[in-house]
């Protein structure tokens, strides 16, 4: 997702309290409670009827899960208020189910289903989704109509959450295994694309060509494209299979009156199919934009390692809000236009050199929905390593003076407001910091290895090691640490659990410079290069003072940490 952050102006900015009162609706939605931890998603099948003219749907998701513990009676769906539950049904029954805020308690004797078996039930639903104050951030459907009138719908639910539109486990720790299929049905004579593969009539009626490889229900019936019964002839219907895990608020749809095209480009996995989708008007416009796709996905294959979805190829949809990391479905709304809506967040002007949805949305595709943080409150990984492939990508662009200067740039968008960890089980995302601190902490890592290489390969490693993964922040830093061979175990305290900058202390006395850190969490050290041209060295600096042999001229730390510089006078 995008920061909002450079939007705010200094007088009205609401900075968040580091105190919160959380209720039970917030456990429920972010931890992974009794009821959700024994069984796991394998595979959603979704059906949605979109009614235009009262804003409303109306649907069933089918939902596979493994039992991976003793289950208990109860069963936790999430489906938000606004939204109506009609029925479940699992083995040819219906079941008992009762609400409670956003939650709905499916109640069966789970308890005699043995662990490793899988089970398969079907959720009936209708009701009038959230409508959306402020896509992307403040999320929900987009009921609107373009500039010719023609209808447009969309969503973007990250935060808000998935269970805002369908029912589901909302919940960031469970992808489903073996992917999705969406069965979209509209009236309106407009294209509907989704995530994945399209999937043309041929395929549905062919049942050598299902949805997703054979998927048997525990009932005995078997996935299938007539798994709702809608009417081909008479109505609107878009089928679409995602083979790969996919977060649920990546789920996605857009309604419009699309043009299309299609490309190839030749990766390190082999043939990756890409689509675009831009209104038809803005066909031209479109084309001349969306040409950056092949360099930035090479780019970033090389940085970050292979696309991570080959299977289900690359889209740009155009949508009526700025941007989404929707997997294989990359939401784009920022006008054709260069930099951040036609803004340069670095303030340096290297960010007029590119267009920052198509790059920082794609950057998600390998952090957020590659790798992707079991909790909320973790959701740096997403946004601090995404934030840095734009970084990265205007290195590829305008070479790697220009790329720092754009990185360092973004650090005046930090408010240090509260740690860029948020609260855990609560859904709690933390601080906007998460963003412009977070590539911060990505930038020093690669400044202190001192290796572009190694740092490369420490980028493509994360996204071997952890390939369609779950991941905590510990297991991250973790990685990083055995791999760069750095004692960051304190420096990843001070960055990502305070709101504290690390304050250098210096002075020069008897031809020695002195240096220490403070403002630090007990332990802290980092490796600080002196750039002065008659006097490089690198300067392992603890929160003890220490010194070197110095001449008196003023020391010139290196510009590419986020540390405060105070010279004492002793």
């Amino acid at each position: 997702m995008i920061s909002k952050s450079i939007f705010i102006t200094t007088g009205c900015l609401l900075l968040a309290s580091t105190l919160f009162a959380y209720n039970r609706q917030d456990t429920l939605r972010g931890s992974n409670g009794r009821h959700r931890s024994w069984w796991d998603v394998q595979h959603y099948a979704l059906s949605v009827e979109f009614d235009t003219a009262r804003k409303s749907i109306s649907g069933s998701n089918t939902i596979l899960a493994r039992i991976i513990a003793p289950p208990t009676d109860s069963l936790q769906l999430d489906l938000q208020e606004l939204m109506f539950m009609d029925s479940i049904v699992m083995d040819g029954q219906q079941l008992d189910f009762s609400k409670e805020g956003n939650v709905w308690w499916i109640k069966y004797p789970f308890h005699k289903k043995e662990i490793g078996t899988d089970l398969s039930f079907k959720a009936y639903y209708h009701g009038k989704p959230k409508i959306a104050k402020n896509p992307p951030w403040d999320g929900g459907f987009i009921w609107t109509k373009d500039e010719k009138e023609n209808l447009w719908i969309a969503v973007a639910c990250q935060g808000t959450g998935a269970s805002l539109w369908w029912p589901c486990k909302d919940y960031q720790g469970d992808e489903p295994d073996k992917g999705t299929a969406l069965k979209l049905k509209n009236m309106e004579s407009v294209q509907i694309v989704s995530n994945g593969t399209y999937l043309n009539e041929q395929q549905r009626n062919n049942e050598e060509l299902p949805i997703i490889e054979t998927i048997i229900y525990q009932d005995g019936t078997m996935l299938t494209n007539s798994d709702v019964q809608f009417n081909y002839e008479n109505d609107k219907i878009s089928n679409w299979s995602v083979r790969n895990p996919i977060n649920t608020y990546n789920v996605t749809f857009y309604i419009g009156n699309y043009s299309s095209w299609t490309d190839t480009l030749i990766g390190e996995k082999g043939t990756l199919n890409l689509s675009f989708y831009p209104l038809k008007y803005n066909e031209e416009k479109a084309r001349k934009q969306f040409a950056v796709t092949k360099q930035m996905l090479h780019c970033f294959e090389y940085w970050m390692g292979p696309y991570p979805f080959y299977e289900d190829g690359y889209k740009l949809v155009e949508a009526p809000y700025l941007g989404m990391e929707h997997q294989s479905a990359i939401a784009y709304g920022n006008h054709y236009k260069m930099g951040y809506n036609g803004m340069d967040r670095s303030g340096t002007g290297v960010g007029m050199l590119f267009d920052f949805i198509i790059i920082h949305e794609s950057g998600h595709e390998w952090f957020g929905n590659n790798i992707t943080a079991q909790d909320i409150a973790d959701n740096w990984i997403h946004e601090g390593f995404t934030t840095y492939t734009e970084t990265l990508f205007a290195e590829w662009i305008a070479g790697k003076e220009k790329a720092f200067e754009y990185c360092r740039g973004e650090w005046k968008n930090i408010r240090n407001d509260r740690p860029i960890i948020g609260d855990y089980d609560v859904n709690d995302e933390g601080s906007s910091d998460k963003y412009d601190k977070g590539a911060a902490v990505i930038h020093m890592i690669r400044m202190m290895m001192n290796n572009d290489e190694q740092f490369r390969q420490l980028l493509r490693g994360l996204n071997s090691e952890f390939y369609h993964g779950i991941v905590t922040t510990r297991q991250v830093e973790d990685y990083i640490g055995n791999f760069s061979k750095l004692p960051l175990s304190r420096f990843f305290d001070q960055y990502l659990r305070t709101t504290d900058i690390p304050v250098l202390e210096y002075y020069i006395k008897n031809k020695k410079l002195f240096y220490r850190f403070a403002n630090v969490v007990n332990g802290f050290e980092m490796t600080v290069p002196l750039e002065n041209v008659k006097r490089k060295a690198t300067l392992h600096i603890t929160t003890d003072w220490q010194n070197i042999k110095w001449k008196n001229t003023t020391p010139e730390f290196s510009k590419n940490f986020l540390i405060k510089l105070v010279e004492e006078h002793n």
